[in-house]
C-alpha cells in the first residue's frame, strides 16, 4: 500500500473509480482527440468521435433544424400513427412549421437503411433562417408554396364620389319633349342658350341673370340652338327650316339663311363653317363669309338628320339619323366616308373623343338602347354597351377619360361612364320624364339636363383638369330652384 500522501481529489467520482481511471490519449496522425472512460473493466464501454475535417468553431451550436437530416435519427420514417380520418394536409403543415420547409424532402436511403445523404456537411450548422414568410402569421398559411403573393398589394383606389342630386334646377316652361330636337347649348363664355316655345332665353352662370334672345314670332318655333366655339355667337333653327345666326352679347340678328324645306332640329359649328340637319334628310353647310345661304349639299340619310357632331380637328363631320344610320364625312366629300348601320333605332346622340383621335361614340333609340365606340379611321367598331334605355345625348369629358349619357324609356337616367373599361361611375335620377337635353360647362365639371317635365337640372359630375379632386357634394340644403323666364 502506497505510503505516499494523496491529494485529495476535486472530482466526485462514483464509488470503485479513482482518478486514474481517467486518460487523455494523443493521435499523431491527427489533430483530434479521444477522450476514453475506463472502469475495471479492461474493455471500454463507449467512444464518441469528431469529424476528422478540422474547423474552429465556438463552444455553443444552435441548431437549424431544416438542416439537421433528422432522418438518420428516424423521425421521417417512424412519425407518429395517424388517426384514421384526419387531416393529412393539416399534418404536413405543422411538420413544415416545427422541422422547416425542406423537411420531408430527405429521401430513405435503398434498402431502407438509414445514413447521411451528404457525410462532408456538419449535421448542426449556423443558418440564416428564411422561414419567416411560411409562419402561420403570414397572408398565405401555406408560404411561398401556395402561388399567392404575399406582398401587400396596394390598396385600390376609393371610386370618386359624384353628387347624387343637382346642385341647382331651373325652371323652364314650354320646354318640349321632342326627341329630334336641340333645345340647350352651353358656350365657352358661360352663357347657357335655352329654347322656349317661340323664344331663345340666356341664362348668364356667373350671376343667374336671364336674358330672351329672341322671339320667332306666333307662326314659328325654336328647334334647335348652337354656340359658336368663341361664344360670341348664336345660331338658331327654325321649324320654318331656317338658320339664324345671332350677336350673344348685343342681342342682334347677324344673319338669316334658307335652304331647308321643314325643320333645322340640329347644328354644329366648326371654326369655319356651320352644318346644319334637317327633317328633309339634307345636311347642309353655311359660310358666314360668302353670300349665299349654303356652300355645300351633304345628302346620305333617307329620314331625319338629328344628330351633328364635328370632330375637333375639324376634318370630320359625324351624322345621325332617323334611318338608324351614323354616317361620317370629310371636309371635301360631298358623299360618307363612312356608312356604320350596325344601331337598330335613331341615332342622335353622337360624341368625338377629346383624348384619342378617331374615336366616336353613338347612341341609339328605344329599340336599340346601345352605345358604340367606332374606330373612324377603318370603320371598326371597337365595343358597344347595353345601357337598358333609349339613349338620348353623350358628351365626352375634356378633364378626364370618361363620358356621360342622358336617356329615355324607361329609366330616364344619366350615367357616367369610364372609357375604355366601360364602367359605370355613377348612375343619376331625378327628372321624371325622358333626359333629351344635354350640355357642359367651360370648365368641364358640370352639366345641365333638360327633359319634357320642364326642368334644367345642374349635376357636378367630373373633376377639374387642374386638381383631379372629387367635387364638394352640395346636398339638397344649398338645392336653388329658379325660374329661366
Amino acid at each position: 500500500m502506497d505510503s505516499t500522501p494523496r491529494r485529495k481529489s476535486g472530482l466526485n467520482l462514483p464509488s470503485g473509480m479513482n482518478e486514474t481511471s481517467l486518460r487523455l490519449e494523443t493521435f499523431s496522425s491527427s489533430s483530434s482527440f479521444r477522450a476514453v472512460t475506463c472502469v475495471s473493466s479492461p474493455r471500454a464501454i463507449s467512444s464518441l468521435s469528431s469529424p476528422s475535417k478540422t474547423s474552429s468553431c465556438s463552444d455553443r451550436f444552435i441548431p437549424c433544424r431544416s438542416s439537421s437530416r433528422l432522418h438518420t435519427f428516424g423521425l421521417i420514417e417512424k412519425g407518429s400513427p395517424v388517426k384514421e380520418g384526419s387531416n393529412e394536409a393539416y399534418a404536413r403543415l405543422l411538420k413544415s412549421e416545427l422541422f422547416g420547409s425542406d423537411f420531408g424532402s430527405f429521401s430513405s436511403p435503398a434498402g431502407g437503411q438509414g445514413g447521411l445523404s451528404s457525410p462532408s456537411k456538419n449535421m448542426l450548422r449556423f443558418k440564416t433562417d428564411h422561414s419567416g414568410p411560411n409562419s402561420p402569421y403570414s397572408p398565405s398559411i401555406f408560404g411561398h408554396e401556395s402561388g399567392i403573393s404575399n406582398e401587400s398589394s396596394t390598396p385600390p383606389k376609393p371610386p370618386r364620389k359624384i353628387p347624387k342630386t343637382p346642385h341647382k334646377v331651373l325652371d323652364a316652361p314650354s320646354l318640349q319633349d321632342d326627341f329630334y330636337l336641340n333645345l340647350v347649348d352651353w358656350s365657352s363664355q358661360d352663357v347657357l342658350a335655352v329654347g322656349l316655345g317661340t323664344c331663345v332665353y340666356l341664362w348668364t352662370a356667373s350671376n343667374s341673370k336671364v336674358t330672351r334672345l329672341c322671339d320667332l314670332g306666333p307662326n314659328d318655333s325654336v328647334c334647335s340652338v348652337q354656340w359658336t366655339r368663341e361664344g360670341s355667337y348664336i345660331s338658331v333653327g327654325t321649324h320654318l327650316g331656317q338658320v339664324q345666326v345671332w350677336d350673344g352679347t348685343q342681342c342682334k340678328r347677324v344673319r338669316t339663311m334658307s335652304g331647308h324645306q321643314t325643320r333645322t332640329g340640329v347644328l354644329a359649328w366648326n371654326s369655319r363653317t356651320l352644318a346644319s340637319g334637317s327633317r328633309d334628310r339634307n345636311i347642309l353647310q353655311h359660310d358666314l363669309r360668302v353670300s349665299s345661304d349654303y356652300v355645300s349639299k351633304l345628302i346620305g340619310h333617307k329620314s331625319e338628320v338629328c344628330g351633328l357632331k364635328w370632330s375637333y380637328d375639324d376634318r370630320e363631320l359625324a351624322s345621325g339619323g332617323n334611318d338608324n344610320q351614323l354616317l361620317v364625312w370629310n371636309q371635301h366629300s360631298q358623299l360618307p366616308i363612312l356608312k356604320l348601320i350596325e344601331h337598330t333605332a335613331a341615332v342622335k346622340a353622337i360624341a368625338w373623343s377629346p383624348h384619342q383621335s378617331g374615336l366616336l361614340a353613338s347612341g341609339g333609340g328605344t329599340a336599340d338602347r346601345c352605345i358604340r365606340f367606332w374606330n373612324t379611321t377603318n370603320g371598326h367598331q371597337l365595343n358597344h354597351v347595353d345601357t337598358g334605355s333609349q339613349v338620348c345625348n353623350l358628351a365626352w369629358s375634356k378633364n378626364v377619360n370618361e363620358l356621360v349619357s342622358t336617356h329615355g324609356y324607361s329609366q330616364n337616367q344619366i350615367m357616367v361612364w369610364k372609357y375604355p373599361s366601360l364602367t359605370k361611375v355613377a348612375t343619376l335620377v331625378g327628372h321624371s320624364m325622358r333626359v333629351l337635353y344635354l350640355a357642359m360647362s367651360p370648365d368641364g365639371q358640370t352639366i345641365v339636363t333638360g327633359a319634357g317635365d320642364e326642368t334644367l337640372r345642374f349635376w357636378n359630375v367630373f373633376p377639374s383638369m387642374k386638381t383631379q379632386t372629387p367635387v364638394k357634394d352640395t346636398g339638397l340644403w344649398s338645392l336653388g330652384r329658379t325660374q329661366i323666364r
